[in-house]
């Protein structure tokens, strides 16, 4: 079982490291220090509901609903293209430093709505939770439930660390140009995010 946990752990956290659509949301939040909690709660709890779909039935999953993934992969572009654009018009056109010190604050409900699309609507994370994952564990028949608990603790780890963390990057970014840096990056991020899913890359 501590093998299955810990193969569960690395590999769960090797597949969250890379930047993408929700780690750029969480990381906003927490410069921002706008219901980081809620936020990194959110994307945790949802991976672990996503890894253990996948740990028990993606495979049944596939064969039943075979229009799933062309379909998540365009609904995902299209909201990470919307989502990208604000961020892209947020760069060049808002007050960039008083965004950066939370004088905008967003309302707890629109932000966990935000977080939410970020992830359910994004096809990667399903390959990443359901398929790859879901694939990994059943290299450890009867030990499952121990992989799918090591990959979810290291969920919890990563975005607690990543929400909570950003804050001590907070300085540098009450310069409005490093916060103009930040939003074009993580608009120009989407986008190619949502290119990949419409060509399949």
């Amino acid at each position: 079982m501590i093998t299955a946990a810990a193969t569960g752990f690395s590999t769960g956290l090797s597949l969250i490291l890379a930047i993408g659509a929700q780690n750029a949301f969480v990381l906003r939040q927490g410069l921002l220090r706008q219901h980081v909690l809620a936020v990194c709660l959110a994307c945790a709890v949802s991976d672990a509901l996503l890894i253990t779909l996948g740990v028990t039935s993606f495979r049944q999953i596939a064969a039943l609903l075979p229009w799933l993934d062309p379909a998540m992969r365009m609904g995902g572009a299209a909201f990470l293209l919307v989502y990208g654009a604000r961020s892209l018009w947020s760069a060049w056109h808002s007050t960039a430093a008083l965004r950066a010190d939370g004088a905008a604050s967003g309302g707890l409900w629109p932000t966990l709505a935000t977080c939410l699309a970020l992830t359910w609507l994004n096809p990667h994370v399903y390959l990443d939770t359901v398929v790859l994952l879901g694939t990994i564990s059943t290299r450890f028949a009867g030990e499952e439930a121990a992989f799918a608990a090591g990959a979810t603790l290291a969920s919890f780890i990563f975005f607690l660390a990543l929400g909570f963390g950003a804050g001590r990057l907070r300085p540098v970014f009450q310069k409005p140009a490093s916060w103009r840096v930040l939003e074009t990056v993580i608009g120009l991020v989407m986008w190619l995010i949502a290119l990949k899913l419409v060509f399949g890359a």
